[in-house]
């Protein structure tokens, strides 16, 4: 499994300290940084594909029940907080877990061990509906989505198929590993792309524009 990309978010220096030691211990999780303010945490959201989010609750500035609400579904949110009291407001917003200060070492396995457990349950395909048929595309057929209106068009070397649904609904259901949006109307696979010239990627032999304000992005989880 590749590794699990995780941040930490408290306003107390020694909680963060402690979630990063835990962190170093599990072969399988990675520590991309660690921040005392919410908001600060935004734009590393925005630039990289971040898995889990050890998310303390009672912070000064935003409150972590609150930051959670803006945070894309892909993203699993841990909470960490000394009051049992907002464990409820926590599981409502069908967070991973909920982690009650002091946190052990055996309570935080149990909470990191879900999010693996769900990860290998993860299908290498998407059911797609065209019309009254349902096609089994696997990820490592598409070589890219493109937004035609209400319509969706999956391609793959031997085949296009519609499907009636929206670009932004299924940019949520891709694994964020495999596929990236790079323009309004483009979903592309990573790992079909072969050249970036100008402003336009090329996945295999097609060229696909890429909008303004995803460029530095491609070019960052891309090249």
């Amino acid at each position: 499994m590749n590794k699990v990309k995780c941040i930490v978010i408290d306003d107390e220096e020694l909680a963060r300290t402690l979630l990063k030691s835990y962190i170093d211990k599990i072969d399988f999780l990675e520590v991309i940084d660690d921040f005392e303010n919410p908001l600060s945490a935004v734009p590393i959201l925005k630039e990289n594909d971040i898995d889990i989010i050890f998310l303390d609750i009672q912070m000064p500035e935003l409150k972590g029940t609150d930051f959670a609400k803006l945070i894309d579904s892909k993203t699993k949110v841990i909470f960490t907080t000394a009051y049992s009291e907002y464990a409820l407001e926590g599981y409502d917003l069908n967070a991973l877990d909920y982690l009650l200060k002091p946190i052990t070492f055996e309570r935080f396995l149990q909470a990191v061990n879900k999010f693996k457990k769900e990860d290998t349950v993860v299908e290498n395909a998407i059911t797609v509906k065209s019309g009254y048929d349902l096609h089994k595309l696997k990820y490592t057929d598409i070589l890219y989505v493109e937004s035609d209106n209400e319509y969706v068009v999956f391609y793959t070397k031997e085949k296009k198929i519609m499907s009636h649904q929206t670009l932004k609904s299924l940019e949520k259901k891709l694994p964020p590993s495999l596929f990236l949006r790079v323009h309004r109307s483009y979903i592309i696979n990573k790992d079909k792309v072969t050249a970036l010239k100008g402003r336009d990627l090329w996945v295999t032999n097609v060229q696909i524009p890429v909008s303004d304000s995803y460029y530095e992005t491609v070019k960052k989880k891309l090249f």
